[in-house]
């Protein structure tokens, strides 16, 4: 019988897990730890490999599964960055990924977090919870409704998420580095991300860690913002200079932030600190800060995503390992 070994497997993955392994009559076994260079030698005799992988991947993993005759990683999420793409085709692993489990998951909380901001909730909240019932003008909202809002990076969660913008009565800008001739009567595309951002009361970030994109949005780009625009990251945390982001909204040139991914988040995000020190001052600076909505990279969390994450994953093990490829490979 073909055997999967499943790294990093939380509790919610369990279900789907299981029932996949019985449709198809494939043994899995199921760790809840990650894959590591100290966790390797555990899936020694087993056919395939997927894992849950947020902290980068040892280099010492790839000539091991290499010499367990194991020739796939099938990663359960869109991220793909903890690999090292080069060395694992060196030793003929192939890396997939899994580029759309929800996008609408994603999109819908871009769009809860526009609201959330443009309504002065997260401020409004705060007031109810120090027993402050007051109207005034501090907390007083506007309609997302007739916001122009810049989508960057259009792909199936950007398109996703111009879609729902569109339906609230938005007008919806975008920039890709490869535009969509497709999406005319969805959005408008411009030249540059800065010109996206010159025009935006809303900007979505949908766009991939690259070495183009790593801190795309630093100084020089907030100031082109214009004043009081909300800033929406649930893509990659790299993104956004987070000091520099701090800075704006202190200077009062952005007025919200919702920010599901921070640049520095490995070493915190799947983790309990209920009772251990935050030692990065940044991080502290920004879960704190009156005007950012963080959170620990769950824009996808739902009962479907988590089911096609599994889904998917496994369906590129199952087809690497009968065939030799999968057409969710990313090296």
């Amino acid at each position: 019988m073909t055997k999967i070994y499943m790294y990093g497997v939380s509790e919610q993955e369990r279900e789907s897990a299981q029932r996949w392994g019985e449709e198809n009559n494939i043994e899995l076994f199921l760790d809840e730890d990650i894959l590591m260079a100290d966790t390797v030698d555990r899936c020694k005799g087993y056919d395939g490999v997927s894992t849950y992988q947020y902290t980068r991947l040892d280099d010492a993993v790839y000539p091991k599964l290499k010499e367990f005759g194991i020739k796939n990683i099938a990663q359960r999420m869109a991220g793909f960055d903890p690999y090292n793409l080069e060395l694992a085709k060196e030793n003929d692993v192939i890396i997939s990924n899994v580029p759309a489990y929800s996008p609408e998951s994603i999109a819908e909380y871009s769009v809860g977090q526009a609201i959330n901001g443009i309504r002065n909730l997260y401020t409004i909240n705060h007031h109810s919870l120090n027993h402050d019932f007051r109207e005034s003008l501090f907390i007083r909202g506007s309609r997302v409704g007739g916001k122009t809002v810049a989508i960057l990076g259009t792909g199936r969660i950007g398109q996703a998420t111009a879609r729902l913008f569109k339906g609230l009565g938005c007008k919806v800008i975008g920039y890709d580095l490869y535009p969509n001739d497709k999406l005319g009567d969805l959005l408008e595309y411009r030249d540059t991300p800065e010109d996206c951002v010159k025009e935006a009361d809303i900007i979505s970030l949908h766009m991939p860690a690259t070495d183009d994109t790593y801190h795309m949005f630093d100084a020089d780009m907030f100031k082109l913002c214009k004043k009081g625009a909300i800033l929406i990251n649930a893509g990659r945390g790299v993104l956004v200079d987070t000091e520099a982001l701090l800075d704006a909204l202190d200077e009062g040139h952005l007025s919200f932030a919702a920010l599901d991914t921070y640049e520095h988040e490995f070493e915190y995000v799947k983790h309990d600190y209920q009772t251990k020190a935050i030692t990065d001052q940044t991080f502290l600076r920004l879960l704190h800060h009156p005007l950012v909505s963080y959170t620990p990279h769950i824009a996808y969390y739902t009962d479907e995503a988590v089911q096609n994450m599994v889904f998917h994953a496994l369906n590129a093990t199952k087809s690497v390992i009968e065939t030799g490829d999968t057409k969710l490979r990313v090296n």
